[in-house]
């Protein structure tokens, strides 16, 4: 099954997160912004303020860890907004489909992702492995374990319920219940109408889980040939 927090990022290489390069996209085509907002779900601020904390929580630890980590600085913002907007898009598809988590399994979920990431470094080599270590290598601020526990317990409750009560064990029912999981998660993206804030990217949906990824800052000059394709992701496709 697709367990977002449960890869180790760049310590795990089949795993690896991927920092994307922004798809073109036109000044004039980027909503405004809340003055504060780093990004707008469902109507409410993601603000700037909160972004900068978590993102210096995230380079506190990863500064822990010069050898394992590498996160560029612009790669520990979008990663940070990226989970901070994943976290409303999962609470919001529990929300729509009459979810509730208890501290209980968010806990238990926290722990079992802990569980397969540290197994996972120590089949390469990797001792002391810590859950902060695990959650700063995929770009995930430490401060956030309690949403990181939620969210997935969130997708666990989710895949129960579309596949009669239990977690799949065959590769085609894993198959089927993921592309629920996605779909569903494109509907809640959906209905959250998220806008980012230009100056930190823009959401890329051309594959789940969505991430913030770079955009090209607008030129000004001589408009160049027509291109010959439409840009793709910059909105669910559901």
């Amino acid at each position: 099954m697709r367990r977002d927090g449960a890869v180790l990022g760049r310590l795990v290489k089949a795993s690896a997160v991927v920092i994307g390069v922004g798809l073109a996209v036109t000044a004039c085509s980027v909503p405004p912004v809340k003055m504060g907002a780093a990004a707008i779900t469902g109507g409410q601020r993601i603000t700037i303020a909160t972004l900068n904390n978590q993102v210096t929580n995230l380079k506190e630890t990863a500064n822990k860890y010069p050898n394992l980590i590498t996160l560029t600085p612009m790669q520990q913002t979008q990663q940070t907004l990226t989970w901070l907007v994943r976290y409303q898009i999962n609470d919001e598809l529990a929300r729509q489909n009459g979810i509730t988590v208890t501290t209980a399994q968010a806990e238990a979920a926290l722990a079992a992702t802990y569980a397969s990431a540290k197994a996972s470094a120590q089949a390469q080599g990797l001792t002391n492995v810590s859950l902060d270590l695990i959650m700063a290598a995929n770009g995930i601020p430490p401060d956030t374990a309690t949403e990181l526990g939620r969210y997935q317990a969130i997708e666990a409750q989710y895949v129960k319920d579309v596949s009669g009560g239990s977690i799949p064990s065959t590769t085609s029912g894993q198959a089927a219940a993921t592309a629920k999981l996605e779909h569903a998660q494109c509907q809640a993206a959906k209905a959250l109408d998220i806008l980012i804030n230009p100056q930190f990217g823009r959401m890329d949906y051309s594959q789940a889980p969505y991430q913030v990824v770079s955009a090209p800052a607008a030129v000004n000059g001589t408009p160049g040939p027509a291109p010959t394709a439409s840009p793709s992701g910059l909105a669910p496709a559901c």
